[in-house]
């Protein structure tokens, strides 16, 4: 991945690696020009590339060899996916029913997933364990007699208990959720957490392994992992003075961060599992516990690189000393500037602009002012309508945030590899939007 990065046709660090520019100015993905895709495919589309996904997967199997990697699917997941994260030999994070049969259709193996949720259904839980699902992390004290309950007798079901350690990290206050006072997990401090434990040791169909904590998203530091463990080792410490017992996993999540602009950080896996492997022995040793198996949750890292989003200009206008550039696709496509207030590079993709960059506000077509891709970023002065335009980093939170507003269709996947591309999603189309409308 370095050596391809360091080649002087590389675009920028925010590109999958196989990025290059063309003789003709545009770019390549893939070893496929971007503008062909876009009129292959139609815009807006999402392309993934392959490569790009298995390489970064295979950084954090080699970084943690002995830990598990669950790639989270929340962050982007079709059977596509499904299939290259099997292949690579990672586990699976799913967070509802609909993630979990879509990983059984692609053939994924049950006991290599884990479910979570802060607020599974019935339905969540019947699946999990008909499917026979490794682990389910329980997140609320309710959630340990509800699923002991669902579990055939003689039956039993591993699970992890879902703990807040106090500990802020993250790139935004709606995903940090490490910290007391949100939706996820049980406090440590103030005792839900002990009482949870006490609860699932009490079911005899349930199987405690560990527990699990996931500080937020977006976090390009190791140090608030390091807090983590410094927070969980007593704690299990605890615990086994309390029930006599010591559990084998401990799961810290994910959240790490990529970069979306140039210049913006991102986490490096064999530095993470470096210090937080040395933290985990260090702090065990001071309170005489086996050292646990670590877990750990990658998703946005994996999937979001290796995208990239295409849209065509159908709309340039000056107001207010402004130069807005309005594009086919939106916040039905990639909602996470207007919830998060997320910065995009965007780039021409189908030639060269000949006139010099200016800075340019790329919106959405949707009827909201707050339909804005990406503010203040430097286009060519001649953008013009059909031209193609490409925005990195996008495989991350894009199309498993999209939506149908304005009965605008979600757009198709298509995945490149090798100088090919093929179509993994389809597009949605006005009669697949009207067909879950019933007569009068």
């Amino acid at each position: 991945m370095e050596s391809a990065r360091a080649d002087s046709a590389w675009p920028g660090p925010v590109w999958p690696a196989s990025a290059r520019v063309l003789p003709s100015g545009g770019l390549a993905v893939g070893g496929v020009p971007l503008a062909e895709l876009a009129d292959r495919f139609g815009t807006p589309s999402y392309v993934v590339d392959e490569d790009e996904v298995r390489a970064r997967a295979r950084a954090w199997r080699a970084a943690l060899p002995d830990a598990d990697v669950a790639y989270a699917g929340k962050a982007f997941l079709t059977r596509a996916m499904v299939r290259w994260v099997e292949e690579e030999g990672l586990h699976l994070d799913v967070c509802s029913a609909g993630e979990l049969e879509l990983a059984a259709h692609a053939g994924f193996p049950g006991e290599r997933v884990v479910l979570h949720g802060n607020a599974k259904s019935p339905d969540d839980l019947r699946t999990a364990l008909r499917l026979g699902v490794g682990r389910v992390v329980l997140d609320n004290t309710g959630e340990v007699a509800r699923l002991a309950a669902l579990v055939p007798p003689g039956a039993r079901q591993k699970v992890l208990v879902r703990v807040v350690p106090g500990i802020e990290a993250g790139a935004h206050a709606a995903v940090r959720t490490g910290v007391e006072g949100q939706k996820f997990g049980l406090s440590v401090d103030g005792g839900e957490a002990a009482d949870a434990v006490a609860r699932v040791l009490g079911q005899p169909r349930l199987e405690l392994v560990g527990l699990h904590c996931h500080l937020g998203s977006q976090i390009t530091s190791v140090d608030p992992y390091l807090a983590a463990v410094r927070k969980l080792v007593p704690f299990l410490s605890t615990l086994r003075d309390v029930h006599g017992m010591t559990f084998p996993e401990l799961d810290l999540g994910g959240g790490f961060g990529i970069p979306y602009r140039d210049g913006e950080p991102t986490l490096d896996p064999a530095e993470y599992a470096a210090r937080v492997r040395a933290e985990l022995a260090l702090r065990c040793a001071h309170v005489d516990l086996p050292v646990p198996r670590l877990a750990v949750e990658p998703g946005r890292w994996i999937a979001g690189p290796a995208g990239v989003a295409l849209y065509r200009v159908l709309a340039v206008k000056v107001s207010g000393g402004r130069t807005f550039v309005a594009v086919d696709g939106g916040m039905s496509d990639n909602p996470r500037p207007a919830l998060y207030g997320v910065r995009y590079t965007v780039r021409l993709a189908g030639r060269a602009g000949a006139a010099p960059a200016r800075p340019m506000t790329v919106v959405g077509r949707h009827c909201e002012a707050g339909d804005v891709l990406a503010e203040d970023v430097p286009l060519p002065g001649d953008v013009r309508p059909g031209d193609v335009l490409a925005v990195p980093a996008s495989g991350a939170y894009h199309l498993s945030m999209a939506s149908s507003y304005n009965l605008v269709g979600r757009p198709p996947v298509a995945a490149v590899t090798g100088g090919r591309a093929r179509l993994l999603v389809r597009r949605e189309t006005p009669a697949d939007l009207w067909s879950r409308e019933l007569p009068d």
